[in-house]
C-alpha cells in the first residue's frame, strides 16, 4: 500500500531510502541515528557526512547506503521540541517533505521514515504522528511511491487516548463475544438469532427498502467491480481520486478495472469503502458483491463499524487505530 505503518528496526527495511533522524553536523548519535550508523558502517557513513558537514532543521541530504539494504541513506534534522510555540510543527512538516522530494528526485520509489524528534528531540508522539500522516498523505496524492512509517514497538506510537479508550468501549459493548458473557445459556440461544438475523439481514432489508424493483432488478446481477465503478461514477470521483484516498496501490486498481472478474481482499475492498464514503449499509452492499461480510466477532469490523458510523472517513486515521489494536491495515 502507498502507506504503511509498520513495527520493524528500520535498519532491517528494504526500500531505496531510509531516513535517519539526523543532527545538524550529521554526527552519528544516539537512537534512530546511532544504530543506522552502526547498521550501514559506522565509519563509512561519517565519512560520508563529514563531506557533506551540515544540515538545516527541516532540511534533508542523502549518502549512498553503504551495507544497509537500501540505495540511499537521507538524513534529515527534526526540531527540538521546546513546548510548541517556536514553529516546531512547520519545521517537523519540512522534514518529511523535503524528504519526500529528495527521494523523488533520487528516482526512489520506496522510502522507511521513522517517527522523527520524537526521541530525545521530545517531540509528543500524538502529535507528531499526525504531522507524519499528514504530510506523507499530501505527499502521496500528486506522487506514487511506497511509504513505510516505521515503528520499534508501541511505546514509539501513540494515538490519542481517548479516541483508543472510545474505540475500545465500542468494541466492548458491541462484539458479539461480549455479549454472550452477559446473557445466561436459555436467553443466549434467543440472543444468537437475533444478532444472526440483524448481521444478515439489517444491511440488506434497509436498503432495499429504498429502492424500486426496477432498480433491484438491474442490480442484482452485478458483480463486485462494477459495483464498485458505479460507486465511484456515482460519487462523481476519479479513478486516482479513489485509489489514491483508499490508499491503494494503482497497479492493483488498474488489475480491477481490467479485471471483472478479480476480487480483491476485504481489507481492500473497505479501503475502497472509506475512500468513497459509503454508510454501512452500501459498505455491506459492497462486500457482499465480492461474498464478504462485516461481523461483530472480529475486532477488525467493529473498528471499520466505529469510524463508518461517525462518518470519519479518513483512511489514515483509520489505519492508526487499527494499528493502535494489532489488526490489518487498510489499503493494498
Amino acid at each position: 500500500m502507498p502507506l504503511e505503518i509498520v513495527r520493524n528496526d528500520i535498519t532491517k527495511m528494504i526500500v531505496d531510502a531510509i531516513v535517519n533522524a539526523a543532527n545538524s553536523g550529521l554526527k552519528m548519535g544516539g537512537g534512530v541515528c546511532g544504530a543506522i550508523f552502526k547498521a550501514a558502517g559506522a565509519s563509512e557513513l561519517q565519512q560520508a557526512c563529514d563531506r557533506i558537514g551540515y544540515c538545516p532543521v527541516g532540511e534533508a541530504v542523502h549518502t549512498e547506503a553503504f551495507v544497509l539494504n537500501a540505495d540511499f541513506i537521507i538524513h534529515t534534522v527534526g526540531p527540538v521540541w521546546q513546548g510548541g510555540s517556536h514553529n516546531e510543527e512547520r519545521l517537523l512538516r519540512n522534514s518529511y517533505r523535503n524528504s519526500l522530494e529528495l527521494a523523488e528526485s533520487l528516482g526512489c520509489q520506496s522510502i522507511a521514515f521513522p517517527l522523527i524528534s520524537t526521541g530525545i528531540y521530545g517531540y509528543p508522539k500524538e502529535a507528531a504522528l499526525k504531522v507524519a500522516i499528514g504530510e506523507i498523505e499530501s505527499f502521496l496524492m500528486h506522487h506514487e511511491m511506497d511509504v513505510y512509517l516505521v515503528v520499534f514497538d508501541k511505546q514509539s506510537f501513540s494515538i490519542s487516548s481517548t479516541l483508543f479508550d472510545s474505540i475500545e468501549a465500542y468494541i466492548d459493548e458491541h462484539q458479539v463475544d461480549a455479549l454472550e458473557r452477559r446473557y445466561p445459556r436459555r436467553k443466549r440461544i434467543i440472543r444468537d438469532e437475533i444478532i444472526s438475523q440483524n448481521l444478515e439481514q439489517e444491511f440488506k432489508l434497509e436498503s432495499a427498502m429504498d429502492l424500486s424493483l426496477e432498480d433491484v432488478l438491474k442490480n442484482v446481477d452485478e458483480s463486485f467491480s462494477e459495483r464498485l465503478f458505479r460507486y465511484i461514477d456515482e460519487k462523481e470521483m476519479t479513478d486516482a481520486e479513489t485509489y489514491k484516498k483508499a490508499n491503494i496501490d494503482r497497479k492493483l486498481f488498474s488489475k480491477i478495472r481490467n479485471s471483472p472478474g478479480y476480487t480483491p481482499m476485504k481489507k481492500t475492498i473497505i479501503a475502497f469503502a472509506v475512500a468513497l464514503e459509503l454508510d454501512l449499509q452500501e459498505t455491506e452492499d459492497l462486500l457482499e458483491k465480492a461474498g464478504y461480510r462485516l461481523s461483530r466477532s472480529h475486532k477488525f469490523d467493529l473498528i471499520i463499524m466505529y469510524f463508518i458510523e461517525r462518518e470519519n472517513y479518513k483512511v489514515h486515521e483509520i489505519n492508526e487505530a487499527l494499528f493502535a489494536f494489532d489488526q490489518v491495515l487498510l489499503g493494498s
